[in-house]
């Protein structure tokens, strides 16, 4: 297994865009708080439209109050040309743009199929690269579509090969509404392996159905070594019914530090930001470290 991992901290976007909106203040707060933590990697803001995603309404303003950390990289969802064009003069210079590997969920998502919304990406990738920035594809539904049920392996690796194609920097794969189990990450992540070996991968698991640890320890046993996970366990997505929050960023600290795998994060901080992203949506996170607190935590007998 990796020695060391790359988290990337995705609650002030993921984990907030299923809450109900919270104050511009709040976010910039959760932002410098995360930052403060030892993760290297946040993701910040999407820039969508506000009708679409009204909790990021306020991107262009959280963005400009950030506290921004010499020691960490901030980046930003774009769902089209249009967002892509705003998180550049905002001064990004790492993009994120999702498609989804299922019809039905990318039509409820950004109105468009999965095929015209890969059209659009070489035009997007090549923007990016002349802006000076990076761009991962995000394929979402790679383990499944609350609408359509099963997704094929080969149609999630066929994204994948698309994406490269493109040009686009790195892969990522979602699992959207936690229907991944370990057998079937060891499965996507071969094929992919062996279709794309060239595409650094990372994996963004929610824990809807209890199995993101586990998907994660599965990954982990294959050399992956690059993982989203959201403070508190918050998230999910507006477009796919029952999606439940990410795997929280302090079970995932938790558990890898305990195997010897470095992740860089101070845990009781993380904790400290937890408790306040809590208090910030206004309702207990289904972070399971957050209530019993680190193995280390005793109690007096």
């Amino acid at each position: 297994m990796p020695r060391r991992v790359s988290l990337r901290e995705v609650g002030p976007r993921d984990g907030l865009q299923n809450e109900e909106p919270i104050s511009t203040q709040a976010k910039v707060e959760l932002i410098n708080a995360l930052s403060a933590t030892g993760l290297r990697r946040v993701e910040a803001v999407s820039f969508v439209h506000p009708k679409a995603i009204p909790q990021m309404a306020d991107a262009d303003e959280v963005w400009a109050q950030v506290r921004r950390s010499p020691d960490v990289s901030y980046s930003a969802l774009v769902p089209n040309q249009r967002g892509l064009e705003r998180a550049l003069a905002a001064g990004f210079t790492e993009l994120e743009v999702v498609v989804s590997a299922s019809d039905t969920h990318n039509r409820q998502n950004i109105n468009r199929t999965t095929q015209e919304s890969l059209a659009a990406l070489p035009e997007l990738a090549a923007k990016a690269h002349e802006g000076g920035a990076t761009l991962q594809l995000i394929v979402s539904t790679a383990w499944g579509c609350p609408y359509e049920g099963e997704v094929p392996v080969e149609r999630v690796v066929w994204v994948a090969r698309q994406g490269m194609a493109a040009g686009i920097d790195s892969l990522a794969y979602g699992d959207t509404t936690g229907m991944a189990t370990p057998t079937r990450v060891v499965q996507l992540v071969g094929e992919t392996r062996s279709a794309v070996p060239d595409l650094p991968l990372g994996l963004h698991f929610h824990n809807t159905r209890g199995t993101g640890l586990a998907n994660l320890y599965a990954a982990l046993q294959l050399g992956v070594d690059d993982f989203d996970a959201a403070v508190a366990g918050l998230g999910g997505c507006p477009y796919a019914p029952g999606a439940s929050g990410n795997i929280a960023t302090e079970e995932v600290v938790s558990m890898l530090e305990d195997m010897g795998v470095e992740t860089g994060v101070d845990l009781d901080a993380l904790l400290e930001v937890a408790e306040m992203a809590e208090r910030f949506v206004g309702h207990t996170a289904p972070s399971q470290v957050l209530r019993a607190g680190p193995r280390s935590r005793t109690v007096q007998a």
